[in-house]
């Protein structure tokens, strides 16, 4: 276990390590004008084949989809806020319903929001929310549930074994599914420890 968590803190800093080489090295820019002047020292351009990559530029700049970064943005906020109230509106209904503490709160809000989740990309809706909101339907504790399910739906036809309880652990890694596993046995056994 030591040596999984050694390995893990590594692969870690080696890739901070290589962000920050990468990005501390400087970028040679050139201006513009001087990139068209290198451009033309290369070969001589004329002032009807400079025009014409002048058009071209324009065309090009004219026609290029236009970046939908910030209307993406806001769907992101937007759609994971409303996953994070309906997260907050199950905590309170299981407190009033069940009168829960607060740790116990959290406990029955996961719970349910990776159910939710769970169901959801089961029956293809999750998908949708994720094709609209991007990164806010995969943040919340919902997209995890997602991330593990989705790959086994896909592989359903190849068995409950070989396709199912294979494609668990292809994109969301034992880590999340043998975390999951043992609480839900650790919650079991505490269970019948505190009825007995």
């Amino acid at each position: 276990m030591l040596g999984i968590a050694f390995s893990h803190e590594y692969t870690f800093w080696l890739a901070i390590l290589t962000a920050y080489i990468k990005f501390r090295t400087p970028v040679q820019t050139m201006p513009k004008s001087n990139l068209e002047e290198s451009i033309m020292l290369r070969r001589k351009i004329d002032e009807h084949e400079r025009a014409e990559h002048r058009r071209y530029r324009e065309l090009v700049k004219e026609r290029m989809p236009r970046s939908r970064i910030w209307h993406q943005c806001i769907w992101a906020f937007v759609i994971g806020g409303l996953i994070c109230c309906i997260g907050q509106l199950v905590g309170d209904v299981g407190t009033m319903l069940f009168e829960l503490s607060d740790e116990e709160r959290g406990s029955f809000t996961s719970i349910v929001m990776i159910f939710i989740g769970a169901l959801l990309t089961g029956l293809g809706v999750y998908d949708r929310i994720g094709s609209i909101a991007g990164a806010g339907s995969v943040v919340p504790i919902t997209g995890f549930a997602n991330s593990i399910v989705s790959p086994a739906m896909e592989h359903r036809r190849e068995g409950l074994v070989m396709g199912v309880g294979a494609q668990l652990f292809s994109i969301a890694g034992p880590v999340l599914v043998n975390g999951i596993t043992a609480s839900v046995a650790v919650g079991i056994i505490a269970w019948l420890i505190s009825i007995c």
